[in-house]
């Protein structure tokens, strides 16, 4: 089998499972209609991307719909730029404004009308074959890489800023959530390099190894949206969105004066640190995995504001720590007392307000140096 048949199999494939997530996105009924729209819309712009081969076959000369499909490469970034912002802000909601997403798009056709769209057969024959020397075609491919460039920052900036949010209001396990994202977008970066190597290729000497290269970045490609589709789907109360309002407290210590935050509250830190560390030892509200730093706020009549400066600055933890720290020591409890040895550890993990084995190992292991089952056999060992 050529690569030229094997490129058309991939393509169909790609094809299907692209426009086939897409309709189920589109049906499923949940509570992230929002981002599965979008996520859709972004599937369906990647099926009009990698369909050029298919299309190649049906209309083998230069044509306004050929080229016009090509241009749909630069809503691809955009749209998935506001599927990161669907997933991560709560109050995220399409408006006429993100229409200026799509500005880049219609700049592109637009310079296309006289010298493509609107010329005979000829003119457009000429187009393509001197294209590298047009100033038109030079600033479309200039274009596309700023757009990328630009977007997959923002989106990097957008992700790191809701992790922080999350780690300093949140101590539930929906941080994962932000990992996998994060983790998709780096693959998406590769991909889009993988892309950009193949377009290099495309016009060297060496053109076939950029139809090698397509056909790797087609596989990978499908095979990335599927395992994400696969976590996001199966999990989908991970998703915890971020209210876009909410400050980090570095910014809100910023905003304060030194001496104000240092000396005029310090007896009123200190009075409100005794009250948040009585209500944790006495109440045990971190046995609730979804408690949120609003809770606390509202249990103890500290204002959020305050209470985030307090535990994230004054105490040097995250809410996610800090109160991880208490499930922790509870969890270590559990484990030290000889009438409850025969509670698994993964009953003690939700016991103790975890809802994940992997989320509990891992702070476990950070606070102790140890793995649950490892510390429950040192302290069996020792009593030996």
């Amino acid at each position: 089998m050529d690569k030229s048949n094997l490129l058309i199999i991939v393509t169909v494939i790609s094809l299907f499972i692209a426009f086939f997530l897409a309709f189920f996105l589109l049906t499923v009924k949940n509570r992230n209609k929002p981002s599965n729209s979008l996520f859709a819309f972004y599937l369906i712009l990647i099926a009009i991307d990698v369909s050029e081969p298919i299309v190649s076959l049906i209309i083998d000369r230069p044509s306004n719909l050929g080229m016009f499909r090509s241009t749909f490469a630069f809503l691809q970034i955009p749209v998935f730029y506001l599927y990161v912002m669907s997933v991560c802000y709560s109050d995220f909601r399409l408006k006429s404004k993100h229409l200026l997403h799509f500005l880049p798009f219609l700049i592109v056709n637009i310079i296309l009308i006289p010298d493509f769209y609107s010329v005979d057969l000829i003119s457009k024959f000429d187009f393509i074959k001197n294209r590298q020397s047009m100033i038109e075609f030079q600033f479309i491919h200039i274009l596309i890489h700023i757009q990328l460039t630009a977007y997959l920052i923002a989106i990097f900036l957008i992700l790191r800023r809701t992790k922080k949010l999350y780690l300093e209001n949140f101590a539930g396990t929906n941080i994962h959530s932000y990992h996998w994202l994060f983790q998709f977008t780096v693959v998406l970066t590769i991909l889009y390099s993988v892309a950009l190597l193949k377009n290099i290729f495309k016009f060297s000497d060496y053109p076939e190894i950029s139809e090698w290269i397509k056909i790797f970045g087609l596989v990978l490609q499908m095979f990335i949206v599927c395992w994400y589709l696969y976590k996001a789907l199966n999990n989908p109360h991970l998703f915890r969105n971020i209210d876009s309002k909410l400050k980090l407290v570095s910014d809100i210590i910023s905003e304060q004066k030194t001496t104000e935050l240092s000396f005029i509250n310090e007896q009123e830190h200190n009075e409100d640190l005794q009250k948040l560390k009585k209500y944790m030892s006495d109440e045990k509200p971190f046995l609730d995995p979804s408690i949120t730093i609003q809770n606390i706020s509202e249990n103890i009549n500290i204002p959020v504001r305050e209470l985030s400066v307090l535990i994230n600055h004054q105490l040097g933890k995250h809410f996610y720590d800090f109160v991880n720290t208490y499930r922790i020591e509870y969890a270590m409890e559990i484990l030290k007392n000889p009438a409850k040895t025969k509670v698994t550890v993964l009953e003690i993990l939700y016991e103790v307000g975890f809802n994940s084995k992997s989320s509990f190992n891992t702070a476990f292991k950070k606070h102790t140096g140890n793995t649950p089952t490892s510390y429950r056999k040192t302290l069996h060992n020792s009593i030996l």
